[in-house]
Protein backbone atom coordinates (compact mmCIF):
# COMPACT_ATOMS: atom_id res chain seq x y z
CA UNK A 1 0.00 0.00 0.00
CA UNK A 2 1.00 3.35 -0.84
CA UNK A 3 1.26 6.24 1.87
CA UNK A 4 -1.62 7.62 3.81
CA UNK A 5 -2.43 11.43 4.11
CA UNK A 6 -4.71 12.86 6.52
CA UNK A 7 -6.72 15.58 4.89
CA UNK A 8 -9.62 18.05 6.21
CA UNK A 9 -12.92 17.54 4.65
CA UNK A 10 -16.43 19.63 5.51
CA UNK A 11 -13.84 23.16 6.49
CA UNK A 12 -12.43 20.62 8.89
CA UNK A 13 -15.24 19.08 10.50
CA UNK A 14 -13.49 15.52 9.82
CA UNK A 15 -10.18 14.48 9.23
CA UNK A 16 -9.94 11.57 6.96
CA UNK A 17 -7.17 8.80 6.47
CA UNK A 18 -6.67 8.09 2.57
CA UNK A 19 -4.08 6.26 0.17
CA UNK A 20 -1.44 9.50 -1.07
CA UNK A 21 -1.77 7.77 -4.30
CA UNK A 22 -4.43 5.53 -5.64
CA UNK A 23 -8.39 5.70 -4.46
CA UNK A 24 -8.92 9.03 -2.91
CA UNK A 25 -11.85 11.13 -1.77
CA UNK A 26 -13.67 13.02 -4.26
CA UNK A 27 -15.96 15.76 -4.28
CA UNK A 28 -18.56 12.97 -5.63
CA UNK A 29 -18.56 11.73 -1.87
CA UNK A 30 -19.13 15.14 -0.24
CA UNK A 31 -22.26 16.09 -2.63
CA UNK A 32 -23.79 12.45 -2.46
CA UNK A 33 -23.47 12.92 1.80
CA UNK A 34 -24.75 15.97 1.36
CA UNK A 35 -27.68 14.98 -0.35
CA UNK A 36 -29.32 11.93 1.81
CA UNK A 37 -31.77 12.39 5.03
CA UNK A 38 -32.59 9.98 7.19
CA UNK A 39 -35.06 9.55 10.58
CA UNK A 40 -34.51 8.73 13.81
CA UNK A 41 -33.93 4.48 13.96
CA UNK A 42 -33.17 4.18 10.34
CA UNK A 43 -30.91 1.82 9.49
CA UNK A 44 -28.36 2.85 6.45
CA UNK A 45 -25.70 0.78 4.66
CA UNK A 46 -22.91 1.78 2.20
CA UNK A 47 -22.34 -0.22 -0.62
CA UNK A 48 -18.93 0.01 -1.44
CA UNK A 49 -17.68 1.56 1.33
CA UNK A 50 -13.87 2.40 0.21
CA UNK A 51 -11.95 4.60 3.22
CA UNK A 52 -15.87 5.48 4.88
CA UNK A 53 -16.12 9.08 2.77
CA UNK A 54 -19.59 9.08 2.68
CA UNK A 55 -20.83 7.87 6.17
CA UNK A 56 -18.53 10.09 7.82
CA UNK A 57 -19.37 13.03 6.12
CA UNK A 58 -23.20 11.99 6.51
CA UNK A 59 -23.29 11.86 10.10
CA UNK A 60 -20.75 14.97 10.47
CA UNK A 61 -23.46 16.93 9.18
CA UNK A 62 -26.45 15.24 10.41
CA UNK A 63 -24.86 14.49 14.19
CA UNK A 64 -27.48 16.45 16.72
CA UNK A 65 -30.41 16.67 14.21
CA UNK A 66 -31.77 13.61 14.79
CA UNK A 67 -32.75 12.46 18.12
CA UNK A 68 -34.34 9.64 20.24
CA UNK A 69 -37.29 9.14 22.27
CA UNK A 70 -37.76 11.63 25.34
CA UNK A 71 -33.93 13.09 24.43
CA UNK A 72 -32.54 9.82 24.38
CA UNK A 73 -29.78 9.10 21.22
CA UNK A 74 -31.04 7.84 18.32
CA UNK A 75 -30.64 4.33 17.33
CA UNK A 76 -29.52 5.09 13.83
CA UNK A 77 -27.35 2.39 12.19
CA UNK A 78 -24.91 2.98 9.61
CA UNK A 79 -23.30 0.50 8.56
CA UNK A 80 -20.71 -0.34 5.43
CA UNK A 81 -19.46 -2.86 3.48
CA UNK A 82 -16.08 -2.92 2.25
CA UNK A 83 -13.33 -5.44 -0.07
CA UNK A 84 -10.47 -4.11 -0.13
CA UNK A 85 -8.61 -4.62 2.81
CA UNK A 86 -6.26 -1.36 2.96
CA UNK A 87 -9.25 0.97 2.22
CA UNK A 88 -11.22 -0.93 5.13
CA UNK A 89 -8.89 -0.84 7.27
CA UNK A 90 -8.86 2.83 6.69
CA UNK A 91 -12.52 3.63 7.00
CA UNK A 92 -12.43 2.23 10.42
CA UNK A 93 -9.50 4.20 11.33
CA UNK A 94 -11.79 7.25 10.32
CA UNK A 95 -14.62 6.01 12.11
CA UNK A 96 -12.49 6.20 15.15
CA UNK A 97 -10.61 9.30 14.69
CA UNK A 98 -13.70 11.49 14.11
CA UNK A 99 -15.69 9.77 17.31
CA UNK A 100 -18.30 8.08 14.99
CA UNK A 101 -16.98 4.39 16.57
CA UNK A 102 -20.34 3.96 18.19
CA UNK A 103 -22.04 4.67 15.06
CA UNK A 104 -20.59 3.27 12.00
CA UNK A 105 -19.53 -0.40 11.62
CA UNK A 106 -17.93 -1.60 8.67
CA UNK A 107 -17.61 -5.29 7.23
CA UNK A 108 -15.18 -7.13 4.97
CA UNK A 109 -17.05 -8.81 2.01
CA UNK A 110 -18.04 -8.39 -1.34
CA UNK A 111 -21.43 -6.78 -2.32
CA UNK A 112 -22.30 -9.91 -3.88
CA UNK A 113 -22.22 -12.18 -0.61
CA UNK A 114 -22.80 -9.45 1.98
CA UNK A 115 -21.77 -10.69 5.83
CA UNK A 116 -24.37 -12.16 7.65
CA UNK A 117 -24.52 -8.61 9.95
CA UNK A 118 -25.82 -7.37 6.60
CA UNK A 119 -28.94 -8.42 5.78
CA UNK A 120 -30.74 -8.39 2.54
CA UNK A 121 -34.36 -6.09 2.61
CA UNK A 122 -33.31 -4.86 5.67
CA UNK A 123 -32.13 -1.15 4.99
CA UNK A 124 -34.20 2.61 4.84
CA UNK A 125 -31.34 3.53 2.51
CA UNK A 126 -28.69 2.43 0.41
CA UNK A 127 -25.79 4.58 -0.30
CA UNK A 128 -23.97 3.79 -3.26
CA UNK A 129 -20.36 5.40 -5.35
CA UNK A 130 -19.95 2.08 -7.71
CA UNK A 131 -16.84 1.98 -10.00
CA UNK A 132 -17.28 4.54 -13.14
CA UNK A 133 -16.24 2.93 -15.88
CA UNK A 134 -16.81 0.09 -18.07
CA UNK A 135 -14.75 -3.01 -17.87
CA UNK A 136 -11.97 -2.81 -20.23
CA UNK A 137 -13.35 0.46 -21.47
CA UNK A 138 -10.51 2.47 -20.21
CA UNK A 139 -6.97 2.05 -19.08
CA UNK A 140 -6.76 0.89 -15.55
CA UNK A 141 -5.15 2.90 -12.64
CA UNK A 142 -1.49 1.11 -11.63
CA UNK A 143 -2.50 1.65 -8.17
CA UNK A 144 -4.91 -1.24 -6.92
CA UNK A 145 -7.19 0.91 -4.93
CA UNK A 146 -8.30 3.20 -7.73
CA UNK A 147 -8.43 0.83 -10.44
CA UNK A 148 -10.70 -1.77 -8.24
CA UNK A 149 -12.99 1.42 -7.17
CA UNK A 150 -13.13 2.91 -10.31
CA UNK A 151 -13.41 0.12 -12.96
CA UNK A 152 -16.07 -2.57 -13.30
CA UNK A 153 -14.61 -6.14 -12.39
CA UNK A 154 -16.64 -9.11 -11.62
CA UNK A 155 -19.78 -7.17 -11.33
CA UNK A 156 -21.20 -4.75 -13.50
CA UNK A 157 -23.29 -1.21 -12.85
CA UNK A 158 -26.14 -3.05 -13.77
CA UNK A 159 -26.12 -5.57 -11.09
CA UNK A 160 -24.36 -3.38 -9.14
CA UNK A 161 -27.64 -1.78 -8.60
CA UNK A 162 -29.78 -4.93 -8.53
CA UNK A 163 -27.24 -5.97 -5.69
CA UNK A 164 -27.81 -2.07 -3.59
CA UNK A 165 -31.64 -2.79 -4.17
CA UNK A 166 -31.53 -6.55 -2.80
CA UNK A 167 -30.16 -4.97 0.47
CA UNK A 168 -33.37 -2.77 1.15
CA UNK A 169 -36.97 -2.69 2.43
CA UNK A 170 -39.96 -2.67 0.37
CA UNK A 171 -39.90 0.94 -0.62
CA UNK A 172 -36.85 2.09 0.38
CA UNK A 173 -34.44 4.67 -0.36
CA UNK A 174 -31.48 4.24 -3.02
CA UNK A 175 -29.10 6.99 -3.67
CA UNK A 176 -25.99 6.95 -6.11
CA UNK A 177 -24.06 8.99 -7.78
CA UNK A 178 -22.58 8.21 -10.83
CA UNK A 179 -21.35 9.54 -14.50
CA UNK A 180 -24.16 11.05 -16.70
CA UNK A 181 -23.02 9.16 -19.28
CA UNK A 182 -23.91 6.14 -17.61
CA UNK A 183 -27.50 7.15 -16.48
CA UNK A 184 -28.66 5.05 -19.28
CA UNK A 185 -27.72 1.58 -17.89
CA UNK A 186 -28.81 2.62 -14.39
CA UNK A 187 -32.31 3.87 -15.27
CA UNK A 188 -32.01 0.46 -17.24
CA UNK A 189 -31.55 -1.07 -14.03
CA UNK A 190 -33.81 0.39 -12.18
CA UNK A 191 -36.84 -0.57 -14.14
CA UNK A 192 -39.02 -2.52 -13.32
CA UNK A 193 -37.78 -2.22 -9.53
CA UNK A 194 -37.31 0.66 -8.65
CA UNK A 195 -39.54 4.23 -8.98
CA UNK A 196 -39.90 7.51 -7.49
CA UNK A 197 -36.48 8.44 -9.51
CA UNK A 198 -35.32 11.42 -9.04
CA UNK A 199 -32.08 12.60 -11.59
CA UNK A 200 -29.91 15.73 -9.87
CA UNK A 201 -27.22 16.49 -12.73
CA UNK A 202 -23.99 18.15 -10.99
CA UNK A 203 -22.90 20.59 -13.80
CA UNK A 204 -18.99 21.41 -14.20
CA UNK A 205 -20.10 25.12 -14.93
CA UNK A 206 -23.11 26.96 -16.14
CA UNK A 207 -22.22 26.13 -20.15
CA UNK A 208 -20.57 22.65 -20.14
CA UNK A 209 -22.63 19.48 -19.77
CA UNK A 210 -23.08 17.84 -16.47
CA UNK A 211 -20.08 15.23 -16.01
CA UNK A 212 -22.01 13.84 -12.99
CA UNK A 213 -25.65 12.51 -11.92
CA UNK A 214 -26.87 11.87 -8.33
CA UNK A 215 -30.00 9.24 -8.46
CA UNK A 216 -32.44 8.25 -6.21
CA UNK A 217 -35.15 5.70 -6.42
CA UNK A 218 -37.39 3.79 -4.36
CA UNK A 219 -37.51 0.06 -4.09
CA UNK A 220 -40.83 -0.82 -5.66
CA UNK A 221 -41.93 3.03 -6.09
CA UNK A 222 -44.29 3.89 -9.19
CA UNK A 223 -44.09 7.61 -9.58
CA UNK A 224 -42.29 8.70 -12.46
CA UNK A 225 -38.75 9.98 -13.34
CA UNK A 226 -38.01 13.49 -12.03
CA UNK A 227 -35.06 15.63 -13.78
CA UNK A 228 -33.93 18.39 -11.61
CA UNK A 229 -32.03 21.44 -12.49
CA UNK A 230 -28.88 20.03 -10.31
CA UNK A 231 -26.12 22.20 -9.03
CA UNK A 232 -23.73 23.89 -10.55
CA UNK A 233 -20.18 22.93 -9.04
CA UNK A 234 -17.84 25.87 -10.66
CA UNK A 235 -17.94 29.29 -11.65
CA UNK A 236 -16.64 30.41 -14.78
CA UNK A 237 -13.28 30.93 -13.32
CA UNK A 238 -12.72 27.31 -11.97
CA UNK A 239 -13.50 28.28 -8.57
CA UNK A 240 -16.62 26.56 -6.52
CA UNK A 241 -19.80 28.48 -7.03
CA UNK A 242 -20.99 29.52 -3.81
CA UNK A 243 -23.75 26.80 -3.54
CA UNK A 244 -21.03 24.39 -4.16
CA UNK A 245 -18.47 25.83 -1.43
CA UNK A 246 -21.75 25.88 1.55
CA UNK A 247 -21.99 22.00 0.93
CA UNK A 248 -17.91 21.29 0.65
CA UNK A 249 -16.63 23.69 3.05
CA UNK A 250 -19.05 24.33 5.37
CA UNK A 251 -21.30 21.36 5.59
CA UNK A 252 -25.02 22.51 4.48
CA UNK A 253 -27.21 20.14 3.03
CA UNK A 254 -27.86 19.27 -1.26
CA UNK A 255 -31.97 19.28 -1.45
CA UNK A 256 -32.27 16.97 -4.51
CA UNK A 257 -35.93 17.19 -4.54
CA UNK A 258 -36.80 20.38 -6.01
Amino acid sequence: MTGVSQDDFLGGAIRLYQPEEGYRIATDTVFLAASMTYQENDRILDMGAGTGGILSCLLSRTEGLVSGTEGQAATNIFHGIELQPELLALARRNARENNFADRIEYFAGDIASPPPECEPNSYHHVVSNPPYLKKNGATASPYETKAVAHMDSHIELGRWVHLCLRMLKPLGHLTLVHRADRLDDIIAALHGRAGDIIIFPLWSTRDKDARRVIIQARKGGKGIIALKPGLIVHTSDGTFSPEAEAILRHGEALDITT
